[in-house]
């Protein structure tokens, strides 16, 4: 490992890296996207180790990079399909119809409460924590008639599920997904994880269902039809993250060759759309010949609608990371925090950082030291990173997001008041890890 921690560019770096994550953040303070400050920091910290080098010899940072930005490309890609296919069955009104399913129905405030959660907590693994809390906090909110009384706890659960539900599918978080991806828990071994984040979730959920009021709204009449091919695109969502494992699992290759792959597959189908499907079907509904012939669905307009400032903030916080890396301050936090408390206290207190400061660095700093650590404790990380979030609102992507949904009942200390009852799941869902792996030790 690099010696460059008491050299003048390892406290610049760090000093930096520090400044840039205050600006990350402030986001909704100081209206700068998050993605500027990291990439500006990261590429600056890598100029800094480059120009130490030049003036003193030696060192190997550009193989070192040549190796991370392989890593990060990797996550990229895989990242780029699933955003692409989300926003293609967004544009199909495949999220709208499943909204206006629930409208319908008119539940009680209680049933909609769990119907809410049950639904994100196994969307989640899916479509990914943050699509499934956005998703279902509007969904919430349609049925809410502004009684903050329901909104609050309704998203809380919302929260809590879709990043409990995320925690034990390698595709529920970027978090999982790295983990995946580096081969530190296999696509079955995640499987532990199901049961740890039921209790994640199912306690404080329990908890604050007797918060909910016992009221019934007004049944919605919105009714949403899919468009033509949303149905096939949903099967072909499933059959590419099947893809994905399949290259990892069983071909020895990246799971972004397989996601690709489903992208082509995607590709092609946004063609037939092009040309035919939706005019076939717009003829059955007796839309006039003059209508039909433009051009209604493109594929790159769903490739361009891609959240970029999300993919741009993970490269530049993997390159700021890498370069801390690099320099040793991982090595130094892994010695003094592994090698001190041991594996276990150090994983359930990277979780509680992780409310605080975003899962992915956090993640993938932990990757990057790579402790010694069996696939039990390696599975610990994977849920504590994962599910800590939940305490704060803004500890995780999901929470954040929902804070935009509705900012007049829910916010950060109406989200606070709840943390405790969801620290008592996060305490739960650690004892339940505890015995769920015992054979794994």
């Amino acid at each position: 490992m690099h010696s460059l921690t008491v050299t003048w560019v390892g406290y610049v770096s760090l000093i930096c890296f520090c400044l840039a994550y205050t600006l990350v953040i402030f986001e909704e303070q100081i209206h700068m996207r998050k993605s500027k400050p990291v990439i500006l920091i990261g590429c600056f910290m890598w100029g800094l180790i480059g120009l130490y080098e030049t003036q003193h010899g030696g060192g190997h940072a550009h193989d070192f990079v040549k190796e991370l930005i392989a890593e990060i490309g990797e996550l990229f890609f895989f990242l780029l399909v699933a955003m692409t296919y989300i926003n293609t069955m967004d544009e199909r009104n495949v999220f709208k119809a499943l909204r206006g399913w629930l409208l319908k129905k008119g539940l009680g405030f209680k049933k909609l409460f769990w119907a809410t959660g049950i639904i994100t907590f196994f969307l989640s693994p899916l479509a990914d924590n943050l699509t499934s809390a956005l998703l279902m906090s509007t969904v919430a909110l349609a049925v809410s008639n502004g009684n903050g009384k329901f909104i609050v706890p309704a998203f809380v659960n919302i929260i809590v599920a879709a990043n409990a539900g995320g925690a034990w599918s390698p595709f529920g978080d970027i978090t999982t997904l790295m983990v995946w991806t580096s081969g530190k828990v296999q696509t079955m071994e995640f499987s532990y994880l199901i049961i740890p984040s039921i209790v994640n979730w199912i306690i404080p959920a329990t908890i604050m269902y007797f918060f909910v009021p016992d009221e019934h709204p007004e049944a919605g009449d919105e009714e949403i039809e899919m468009k033509p091919g949303a149905k096939f695109i949903i099967c072909l969502g499933i059959f590419t993250i099947a893809t994905a494992v399949s290259f990892h699992q069983f071909l020895h290759l990246p799971p972004f060759m397989g996601m690709m792959f489903g992208l082509g597959l995607l590709m092609v189908k946004g063609y037939y759309l092009k040309r035919w499907g939706e005019q076939k079907h717009l003829e059955k509904m007796g839309v006039p010949k003059e209508r039909r012939d433009r051009p209604r669905f493109d594929i790159f307009t769903k490739v361009e609608g891609v959240e970029f400032d999300t993919l741009l903030f993970f490269f530049g916080v993997l390159t700021a990371v890498g370069a801390l890396q690099y320099i040793g301050y991982l090595a130094l936090i892994s010695e003094n925090m592994y090698g001190t408390l041991g594996p276990t206290y150090s994983n359930i207190i990277v979780g509680v950082l992780s409310a605080i400061v975003d899962n992915i660095p956090v993640m993938y700093a932990v990757l990057k030291m790579d402790p010694a650590m069996g696939l039990d404790q390696w599975l610990l990380i994977t849920l504590t990173a994962g599910t800590g979030g939940s305490l704060l609102s803004v500890g995780s992507a999901a929470g954040v997001a929902v804070m935009g949904v509705e900012k007049k009942n829910y916010n950060f200390m109406s989200h606070l008041k709840w943390a405790p009852v969801i620290g008592l799941g996060y305490a739960a869902s650690i004892l339940c890890w505890y015995f769920v792996t015992g054979s794994l030790r």
